[in-house]
């Protein structure tokens, strides 16, 4: 028993002990300065913002005549040349009529040979009456009747003549509509989506039927939405890089090519599209990515860097001029005048006032929590 309260005993004074050293701890690190030192580093002032990647140009191949698809003669994926061999519809109905319209064509020039012959022959004689004419060999409605002829005769070779262009500017048109029914590639690119199917019957009297798409790949364009209150920070040919989801590590980097004046409003949000392009070589950049997309307006490498939250701006309006507590190595504090230059949500470059080294005290410090033990410091 005498034991057992020996034991308790020496428990109780343990906790008592342990309690003080660590409450006593506990209780000075409430108040204890959090301090930072003055290191260099890069900072970047950036708009954030998601985009999608889309194809930097595309085409939807269409049908432009009727009839009966007989053949696709491509897969999606596959890459394709300028007015290359894409699909072909059933051509046999334009055949017919460029056969049509090349066999009235023929029969037209005959008919106006006939009436080139007769007007040769109108001529010769008309100008055979007038001779008989002067000579009082002939009556003068004998010249009447000639003249007559001579003009029925220019008329009927003038009438041809016009046939015969329209029926040539038919058969150019018969002859366009037998070459649409090989639909051919309008420019080299992929093919990223086919709309039809082989065997199916096409109607282009009213709507041009959509057979694929062809995009270009090569090169990709991001479309980022910006929201109102960041869009006037942007200019076109800034600096702009973004990530995809698949690989947040590597950055690629472009120029901001325009914005869109009219804007798009998400959830009563309103936002402007940004579009910048990007090489895509090895098609790594595929339509549709998301990306995280980052616009610089401003950077410095290799300066001063010191947190936002260490910073006393002397006029808000003014982001240039602004105060530092600073700490010597007597645990001393003096508050200092820094130049300020490029800053964003956690940094501030500071251009002079500071060396790198130099110990700054956290305004904020006290409300830190029981984690900012004396001496302790937070590291950039």
């Amino acid at each position: 028993m005498k034991k057992r309260l020996i034991i308790s005993l020496s428990v109780v004074l343990l906790a008592l002990v342990w309690y003080g050293f660590f409450a006593t701890d506990w209780r000075s690190s409430e108040t204890a300065p959090l301090t930072v030192t003055v290191e260099k580093g890069d900072v970047l002032e950036q708009v954030t913002a998601t985009g999608t990647l889309q194809p930097s140009g595309y085409v939807d191949v269409g049908a432009q005549v009727s009839g009966q698809l007989k053949v696709i003669a491509v897969e999606v994926g596959d890459k394709v040349e300028q007015d290359q061999l894409l699909a072909e519809i059933d051509p046999t109905v334009y055949v017919a009529q460029v056969d049509a319209s090349r066999a009235q064509l023929r029969s037209q020039r005959a008919q106006l040979q006939d009436r080139q012959a007769q007007l040769t022959l109108a001529k010769l004689q008309h100008t055979r009456q007038q001779n008989l004419l002067r000579a009082n060999a002939t009556a003068k409605e004998n010249v009447q009747s000639a003249e007559a002829s001579l003009r029925s005769a220019q008329a009927q070779v003038a009438a041809l003549t016009a046939q015969i262009a329209q029926t040539e500017s038919s058969l150019r048109a018969d002859e366009a509509n037998l070459s649409y029914a090989k639909v051919v590639a309008p420019m080299a690119g992929t093919v990223v989506q086919i709309e039809a199917r082989q065997g199916q019957t096409l109607n282009a009297s009213q709507q041009s039927p959509v057979l694929m798409r062809i995009a270009d790949l090569a090169v990709m364009t991001v479309e980022a939405k910006v929201s109102e209150a960041d869009i006037t920070k942007l200019k076109p040919g800034m600096e702009v890089y973004f990530t995809t989801l698949g690989d947040a590590k590597r950055r690629w980097h472009s120029q901001l090519r325009k914005i869109e004046p009219m804007p798009e409003v998400e959830n009563n949000v309103v936002l402007y599209k940004a579009l910048f392009d990007i090489e895509n070589p090895h098609g790594r950049l595929m339509s549709q990515m998301t990306t995280q997309v980052f616009f610089v307006i401003a950077q410095a490498k290799d300066t001063l860097l010191v947190p936002i939250s260490a910073l006393t701006f002397n006029d808000a309006s003014d982001r240039s001029q602004a105060t530092v507590t600073v700490v010597n190595s007597k645990q001393q504090t003096e508050t200092r005048s820094v130049t300020v230059g490029v800053t964003n949500r956690i940094h501030g470059a500071i251009t002079s006032g500071l060396t790198a080294g130099e110990t700054l005290l956290l305004p904020t410090a006290s409300a830190q929590g029981p984690s900012n033990r004396i001496g302790r410091r937070m590291r950039l």
